[in-house]
């Protein structure tokens, strides 16, 4: 009985040696070398990749992945778009394949500009609606509002304060943002992982869908051929708007790092307007490689509106086509507000 016991404890520790060995050697015989300080590199930048040869083994070839996508050894990062990125370097040897990995960081090139504003006019809004999503459609406001129990679809005649139509969600969804594309709206629901289809014009619910790797649901918009959604992270996710499947996403970034709290969404003009969450700011984001190009600080808005117990934070935004001018207003506001966003150069 010892004797088996002793050779157990043998065979263990040879397998376990060979195991350190294997995983090991590959640290040991080669490594991947960057032009990128702790593995941080602008969008403006050329990323180099070589391979550290450290005990001088024959190489018979090298093969670079960014992103799962081959590249050669110099890479111009001016069309990539922004965020974590993984490097995968294949080193074939001896008929053999050994495969190395890198994660680093891409950064935006430009620090976003601080963009101001003017308020045009100022409407009366639901003091009870905790507001999710706005969006404008053929001059009717679109509104999704939250909470279990209180999540409301609901069209908007803005400039009287008056209820087109509405909707009431069933308790068990909390409402989330909303989108207007091909006459059907699209909302999303917060941690039910389904998001809702209704036709525009009677509000009648016509589908559903689930969500993908995306597990929450927060802003919603599209730009006229698919659909953006976020998740509370810094990913924008593009949705095929026939599928609505999750056919990628973009990281909003900074020149000094990522975005995160992505909330309610609206396509404004060729760009992508981000409200964070408990924020005072919408960040303008390039829906291409997900740089911040500028900030709007609305913070004075919550100043104007009339202080009560359940007030909460900034959240709704809408573009209005027609008078090229953004809504803006909040969870629990009294008030909508139409401003002009003025440009800094």
């Amino acid at each position: 009985m010892r004797l088996y016991k002793f050779l157990k404890i043998i065979l263990a520790l040879v397998l376990f040696t060979k195991c350190g060995d294997s995983s090991n050697g590959l640290k040991k015989n080669f490594s991947i070398q960057i032009n990128a300080e702790k593995n941080i590199i602008s969008n403006s930048d050329t990323l180099k990749i070589s391979i550290l040869n450290l005990n001088g083994i024959k190489i018979d070839s090298t093969q670079f992945e960014l992103d799962n996508n081959k590249v050669s050894n110099k890479i111009v990062l001016k069309n990539i778009s922004l965020g974590e990125k993984i490097i995968k370097a294949k080193v074939f040897r001896n008929n053999k394949k050994e495969v190395l990995i890198k994660k680093i960081v891409v950064l935006s090139s430009i620090k976003p500009k601080i963009y101001n504003y003017e308020i045009l006019n100022i409407y009366q809004h639901d003091i009870n609606s905790y507001t999710q999503g706005l969006e404008f459609h053929k001059g009717v406001l679109y509104e999704s509002t939250g909470q279990y129990g209180e999540s409301k679809l609901r069209a908007l005649d803005y400039k009287n304060n008056k209820i087109l139509k509405n909707i009431n969600l069933s308790p068990s969804y909390f409402g989330e943002g909303l989108t207007v594309l091909n006459e059907k709206i699209y909302q999303l629901t917060w941690k039910e992982g389904r998001g809702l289809i209704y036709d525009v014009n009677t509000l009648e619910q016509l589908d559903s869908f689930n969500y993908g790797q995306s597990k929450e649901g927060w802003g919603l918009c599209n730009d006229g051929r698919q659909l953006y959604k976020t998740d509370g992270s810094e990913n924008i996710w593009i949705l095929n708007a026939e599928t609505l499947e999750e056919e990628g996403f973009v990281q909003a970034y900074t020149n000094k790092g990522r975005l995160t709290n992505l909330n309610e969404l609206e396509w404004v003009e060729g760009k992508i307007y981000a409200n964070r969450y408990q924020k005072n700011g919408v960040a303008i984001v390039n829906p291409i490689n997900g740089a911040i190009e500028a900030v709007l600080d609305f913070k004075d808005l919550k100043n104007k509106v009339t202080n009560h117990s359940g007030l909460d934070v900034l959240n709704g935004i809408a573009y209005n086509a027609e008078t090229k001018s953004l809504f803006v207003t909040g969870k629990r506001w009294d008030k909508l507000f139409e401003v002009r966003i003025i440009p800094t150069n």
